[in-house]
């Protein structure tokens, strides 16, 4: 079963993110605050990361750079209220990009698809 952290300063984003992911067989960590990301993977080992982009203590996009530089296979999946961001050039490092929607479809197709593709490249 697959391990998924959600970081997002929105309780109820949190709270609906984590009910729908575990309807999913998913099990489900959440924080917060991207601030220490780091001792975070250590501690509960995702296998996939949805990241909210501004949050209020600091910047998703400075929190995904974090965990690129040292964690370069973990996929991240972006989820922002604003669609802006994905033409920033810090957004090209995330494996995927989501608009926040109280329909989850499109989030849940992504974290099949950067599962699926982690998979496949430890395989190879």
């Amino acid at each position: 079963m697959a391990k998924i952290l959600v970081v997002d300063d929105e309780e109820h984003i949190r709270m609906l993110y984590e009910e729908e992911l575990k309807e999913e067989g998913y099990e489900v960590a959440t924080a917060a605050s991207g601030k220490n990301i780091l001792e975070l993977i250590e501690k509960e080992k995702p296998d996939l990361i949805i990241l909210d982009i501004k949050m209020t203590d600091c910047n998703g996009l400075d929190v995904l750079q974090q965990i690129r530089n040292n964690y370069y296979n973990l996929p991240v999946i972006l989820s922002t209220a604003y669609e802006t961001y994905k033409s920033d050039i810090k957004s090209m490092a995330a494996d995927a990009y989501v608009v926040k929607s109280f329909d989850l479809t499109e989030l849940k197709n992504k974290i099949k698809q950067c599962l699926e593709a982690r998979v496949s490249a430890s395989k190879r």
